[in-house]
């Protein structure tokens, strides 16, 4: 299973072109289940009300569309999740990334992510 990150996201639903040739072909493997964290309906939709970013649709409508459109597993934001954020080592200082990364690590998932930062997590398995 494959966790994307919000840029991963955002690629997928808006300009699939922007991502990687190995990140295309994780969404599209047979048998792969792909998922997304809540915490980036959150970022989408702070970086929406914040004008970086538009949206076809509300933010919530927008991500519902992207679960079903993608067959998408949502993961919620667990105590343990929030909790582990805290604790990992302040590579990334990005609160959505740190959700992320703690979310990956505590599913054994396979972060999809543009994000170099990111990928210096001792532990982490990422892929782009």
């Amino acid at each position: 299973m494959i966790l994307l990150d919000t840029c991963a996201l955002l690629y997928l639903g808006n300009d699939v072109s922007a991502l990687s040739q190995t990140a295309a072909d994780a969404i599209r493997s047979p048998g792969t289940m792909v998922a997304v964290s809540s915490i980036s309906a959150f970022e989408v939709g702070q970086k929406a009300a914040r004008g970086q970013l538009r949206l076809p649709l509300p933010v919530d409508q927008w991500f519902v569309r992207m679960l079903r459109q993608h067959r998408l597993r949502e993961l919620p934001i667990s105590g343990v999740i929030a909790a582990r954020a805290t604790l990992l080592p302040f590579i990334h200082r990005d609160p959505f990334d740190r959700i992320l990364v703690a979310t990956a690590m505590e599913h054994q998932l396979t972060l999809l992510t543009p994000d170099q930062t990111i990928r210096q997590y001792p532990g982490l398995k990422t892929l782009w």
